[in-house]
C-alpha cells in the first residue's frame, strides 16, 4: 500500500513525488510516456536554462527516484475507492494507495470516467481541466490535481511548482500542521 500515488510524470506529477518521497512517504509515479512536455525545448524555467523536454522529465523522474519515490511506466485505466484507500488499475497491474494526485496534463478522459468534476480550460488548446480547490483538493476525497490538468499554466516552472504545492498541502493535511521542507545549506 502505498501512502500516495501520482498519476503523470511531467513536471507537476515529479516535483509533486520529490516533496512526497522526500518527506519519507511511500510514493509511487506512473509514467505513461505522454508529456507534452516531451516535446518542448525549454528555455524559460528557472535553474535549467536551455533544457530539452525529454531532459526536463528525466531530470525530475531521476530527482523524485533519488529521494525514494518509485516509478512505473504505465497507463492508468481506472481509480475507485475502496473502504479506506483507493484502487489504481493500470495496464502493469493493480496498486493501491491513501491518497492520489492528478497530474495528467492536457488529458482528462480517464478523470472523467471516474467522477471527478471538470470545468472548461483556460488556457489556449486546453478543452478541459479538474474543478480544483485552491489547496488542489478535487471533488472527490483523497484525489487531488496538480499542474496543467488543474488549471496552471502549461509553463514548465508553473506546473512543478504548482506540484510542489498540491504536495505540500497533501502531506501538511495528512500530517495535521503545516509541512515544511527546507534544507539548510552550510558553507565549509
Amino acid at each position: 500500500m502505498y501512502d500516495v500515488i501520482v498519476v503523470g510524470a511531467g513536471p507537476a506529477g515529479a516535483s509533486a513525488a520529490i516533496f512526497l518521497a522526500k518527506a519519507g512517504k511511500k510514493t509511487l509515479m506512473f509514467d505513461n510516456g505522454l508529456s507534452v512536455t516531451r516535446r518542448a525545448l525549454v528555455k524559460n524555467h528557472y535553474g535549467a536554462p536551455n533544457i530539452t523536454g525529454p531532459d526536463l522529465v528525466e531530470t525530475g523522474k531521476a530527482q523524485a527516484k533519488e529521494h525514494g519515490a518509485e516509478i512505473v511506466a504505465a497507463d492508468v485505466t481506472d481509480i475507485r475507492r475502496t473502504d479506506d484507500h483507493f484502487t489504481v488499475e493500470t495496464d502493469q497491474g493493480v496498486f493501491h494507495a491513501r491518497y492520489i494526485i492528478l497530474a495528467t496534463g492536457l488529458y482528462t478522459d480517464m478523470i472523467e470516467r471516474i467522477g471527478v468534476r471538470t470545468k472548461p480550460g483556460t488556457e489556449p488548446r486546453i478543452k478541459t481541466i479538474v474543478d480544483v480547490s485552491p489547496e488542489g483538493k478535487t471533488s472527490i476525497p483523497g484525489i487531488w490535481a496538480a499542474g496543467t490538468v488543474a488549471g496552471v499554466s502549461m509553463h514548465t516552472i508553473i506546473t512543478a511548482g504548482d506540484g510542489a504545492k498540491v504536495a505540500i498541502n497533501l502531506l501538511s493535511e495528512m500530517a495535521g500542521a503545516r509541512h515544511v521542507d527546507h534544507d539548510v545549506y552550510k558553507p565549509a
